[in-house]
């Protein structure tokens, strides 16, 4: 398991779907995360700061646990499966722990609020996790790479790319995929006819 660090939420320009980006804490692995448009306002909202003139989801879930004197000690996500992450809270009360199934986003609104660390498990980063290579990371660099990579990249996409990764292709795979891609590039010959 490795702590991270929240670095940004982005939009795919393609889906207009809002991505929370986590980054190891001590190297230069990101984890992008889609994520729904109130999870990602909620995070945004505490990370910038704002207020809201009432309790919105998340602060509420947060101010319950502080008055039943509990807190969120982490957050983590736990693992891929069927293209959906999955994570767990942790909440210590009375000197026990206790962990809750969550969607990462949910964890993530939850942790900023409590001041919890982030951590993904190993197994997470491995399948999912894009790298920069080297000791000095340029940050503009990894925006301008991941804002291409999000405009050439959809939701779905993404997950079928971590899915052929894990699976070698054989030669009569190739063959098909090569049958696809023409399949593909015909269709697109006839709609710009």
């Amino acid at each position: 398991m490795q702590e991270m660090v929240i670095y940004g939420v982005s939009f795919d320009l393609v889906g207009k779907q809002p991505i929370v980006l986590l980054k190891t804490a001590d190297g230069n692995k990101f984890l992008p995360i889609w994520i729904g448009h109130p999870e990602a306002a909620a995070i945004l909202m505490k990370l910038q700061g704002a207020a809201t003139p009432r309790p919105l989801t998340h602060d509420l879930f947060s101010e319950t646990l502080g008055q039943l004197d509990a807190q969120v000690t982490k957050v983590c996500v736990t693992e891929l499966r069927d293209n959906t992450f999955f994570a767990t809270i942790t909440i210590q009360q009375d000197g026990g722990e206790i962990e809750v199934d969550s969607r990462p986003s949910d964890a993530i609104a939850l942790a900023v609020r409590a001041e919890a660390p982030i951590f993904a498990d190993d197994r997470v980063l491995e399948e999912s996790a894009i790298e920069f290579e080297g000791e000095e990371v340029n940050e503009e660099e990894i925006v301008d790479e991941f804002r291409k990579f999000l405009d050439q990249v959809t939701p779905e996409e993404f997950a079928s790319e971590l899915a052929e990764e894990q699976v070698e292709p054989d030669d009569d795979e190739d063959d098909a995929g090569d049958l696809e891609h023409d399949s593909e590039e015909e269709e697109e010959e006839e709609r710009e006819d």
